[in-house]
């Protein structure tokens, strides 16, 4: 890391002032995308798909709303050439989508191009070469003018056997490394290959600028992608396309910037699959645009799914921390995280609101098929309150005293920290019960008798400390304080009964209550306790004992 001499910026600016897009605010509406899942994804794995994984892979573009997609490098290999054929042949292709298909700017590959595509109901034949400073003094050879030549040569050989083959077509040009080209020269190189296709509103052509490799930050791509739409032939009728890459991890910037700047089309993978650091990832731009009430025209409604074949079909893992489809994504450890998504959860239950704005959930987690219970509120020793009681409120209907959900939430983050692990939701359901919830030890009530007299309530309860029963008589302002006043006479109990509250747990008439009471020992801490029960007096009464028992 000490020789940072020898490296030094390789993108060049465009030759004026390029900012327009720097006035734009957001992405307002879903470009044309394109998925190179099946050729760019499929030749950076480290086992390429087989022809029955690229066939499944296909239907799930499709599934998605994909309507272009990138089908193969003809020439690469006999698997990408069958596989275009079996898609043509066997009729696999809706008739909304249009197969795209890659090949270098050179005769005999072109040619085994069109042998691969004939027939298709429509196709995208994609032609490049490259055309940056490193590459043309490095790898080629060539000048700029034998660069040129190159791309005006195969633009010329598409059109002719277009003309020749079965099938109907459209053409996409790419100065391969563009980001790495002179914006003037790329442009030339452009202009020339549009003047030999001379597209129409009804046969338009494509341009293609890829982010081959990322060398500068994101702003600069979109000031070399505003000066090409700004000075391109036959502007209304080429579609401008980005191709970004993530060297410099700006995939999605580069693809956002660029739209902003003019562009129409995304190339790209889903997850970002692709060589060295990957494509720009489709998910996370799409997802963005949706975050923002922009239809993107995709659906990762079921994004678990997605995830699932997307991993089946190409050996890879979707990171547990990647954007909207990651395992993590939506869950809070954070105890204040927690609590802050409870009471937005609860905010909307009352307010019912027709926007989303959850803290710290960008997205609604049900809309790319994901739940709550699993996957936002998760419980570790980092967790608090405002977590635990939103699980056991939401999935076992307990809805705890605040300084009660305090207590639970201390015994939850105690449990996790000695054991070293997250607690799931039955594990923090099975503490609670465990822990607050009909405790009959060291203290214990086996029979209680009432009478209303003068006002009042006068009890009879029979009780039992370490095994001796006794039977004690006291009166009280209610049933509780009465059986409350009886336990502290029998045993010398010091207390204050200063929580009380109570819920059915079922909606239906055979249903069981919890009760919750809360006691004020004599140094001014708290001691809980629940108690269930059909019959809510006894609920009542088996949560106060609990409370004595937890003292």
């Amino acid at each position: 890391m000490e020789n940072v001499t020898k490296y030094q910026r390789q993108y060049f600016m465009p030759p004026v002032r390029c900012m327009k897009w720097a006035e734009k605010e957001y992405v307002d509406k879903a470009p044309i995308w394109c998925s190179v899942d099946l050729r760019d994804g499929n030749q950076a794995l480290v086992i390429p798909m087989s022809l029955e994984q690229k066939i499944e892979f296909f239907k799930l573009l499709v599934e998605i709303g994909f309507k272009e997609i990138e089908v193969g490098f003809p020439a690469a290999s006999e698997t990408e050439y069958t596989f275009i054929r079996t898609l043509i042949e066997q009729n696999l292709i809706p008739d909304d989508v249009t197969i795209q298909v890659l090949t270098q700017a050179r005769e005999h590959i072109i040619r085994k191009t069109f042998e691969a595509v004939k027939g298709a109901p429509k196709a995208i034949v994609h032609v490049y070469n490259s055309t940056s400073v490193a590459q043309r003094e490095q790898v080629f050879k060539k000048s700029k003018e034998e660069i040129l030549k190159i791309a005006v040569d195969g633009a010329k050989l598409l059109k002719e056997l277009a003309d020749q083959t079965e099938g109907n077509f459209q053409f996409e040009y790419s100065p391969e490394s563009f980001t790495g080209t002179e914006p003037e020269y790329a442009l030339e190189v452009c202009n020339a290959v549009l003047d030999v296709w001379k597209p129409t509103a009804d046969n338009k052509a494509i341009i293609n600028l890829p982010v081959t490799v990322q060398h500068s930050m994101p702003h600069v791509y979109a000031s070399q992608i505003e000066y090409m739409c700004e000075n391109m032939k036959y502007r209304e009728n080429v579609i401008v396309s980005l191709h970004p890459h993530n060297d410099r991890g700006c995939g999605v910037a580069d693809s956002e910037m660029g739209l902003l700047a003019g562009a129409d089309r995304i190339e790209g993978t889903l997850f970002g699959n692709g060589e060295r650091t990957g494509n720009v990832d489709i998910v996370t731009v799409a997802m963005n645009m949706f975050s923002q009430g922009v239809d993107p025209k995709l659906d990762f409604s079921d994004m678990p799914h997605v995830c699932e074949v997307y991993e089946e079909c190409t050996g890879m893992k979707v990171d547990e921390r990647s954007p909207y489809s990651g395992a993590l994504v939506f869950a809070a450890f954070s105890g204040s995280h927690q609590d802050a998504i409870a009471k937005g959860m609860h905010w909307r239950e009352e307010k019912d609101p027709s926007r989303w704005t959850v803290p710290y959930l960008p997205i609604d987690p049900t809309d790319v098929g994901r739940n709550y219970d699993a996957d936002v509120i998760r419980i570790n020793s980092q967790s608090g309150k405002g977590g635990v009681g939103y699980i056991l409120e939401t999935k076992y209907g307990l809805n705890l005293p605040p300084k009660m959900r305090e207590a639970m939430g201390y015994a939850a983050k105690a449990v996790s920290d000695h054991s070293h692990k997250e607690l799931h939701s039955d594990e923090i359901f099975n503490l609670f019960k465990s822990t607050f919830e009909n405790a009959v030890s060291p203290y214990s009530i086996s029979e209680v008798h009432f009478q209303q007299k003068d006002g009042g309530i006068v009890t009879q309860v029979t009780s039992s400390f370490n095994g001796k029963t006794v039977t004690t008589e006291a009166t009280g302002n209610g049933r509780l304080d009465a059986v409350s006043n009886a336990l502290k006479k029998a045993y010398e109990l010091k207390f204050t009964l200063v929580t009380y509250q109570e819920h059915a747990l079922e909606k239906s008439t055979s249903s069981k209550a919890i009760a919750y009471v809360g006691i004020q020992k004599p140094d001014g801490t708290l001691s809980w306790g629940a108690g269930v029960d059909p019959d809510i007096i006894r609920a009542s009464i088996d949560a106060l004992v609990t409370a004595i028992n937890n003292r």
